[in-house]
């Protein structure tokens, strides 16, 4: 619990470092480049810029994902897409997930606390899915695709 707790205050830090006061210019193409997530007592951090790529895409009203392997499957095959609507109100993001190739996340909306500092954006908050077991927070980082 007190790894959790001081894991969440970090997040919290880093999130006011990047605050961006105003509309934040969620608009464009993103690629993950690390993820956080802690569930429980552990906590594991994924580099996505390792043998795989994801980018997600937000326009005025919609916002998809997109993720594979980059040895094109020949080791082990990576596939995930997910999207839908999104609302964004100060830095208080939520996602409305109405597709996704893992079929029980479909129909389910996910809120985030977002921030954007240069090109990179800070996304984070709690997956919570009961009937499929999942409790975690999360922490993602995506940089400006030019």
């Amino acid at each position: 619990m007190k790894r959790f707790t001081i894991a969440v205050l970090s997040a919290s830090a880093m999130l006011f470092s990047f605050s961006n006061p105003g509309n934040l210019p969620l608009k464009g193409t993103w690629r993950l480049i690390s993820g956080t997530t802690i569930n429980k007592k552990d906590t594991v951090v994924t580099d996505y810029t390792k043998g795989q790529k994801m980018l997600k895409i937000i326009n005025d009203t919609h916002f998809a994902f997109l993720r594979h392997d980059l040895s094109k499957g020949k080791d082990t095959a990576i596939y995930d897409g997910g999207g839908g609507t999104y609302t964004l109100k100060g830095n208080q993001y939520t996602e409305n997930l109405e597709y996704c190739s893992y079929r029980p996340w479909e129909g389910r909306s996910f809120h985030f606390t977002v921030s954007i500092k240069g090109d990179t954006l800070v996304q984070s908050g709690v997956e919570k899915l009961e009937d499929l077991g999942v409790d975690r927070f999360i922490i993602e980082r995506y940089v400006r695709v030019k």
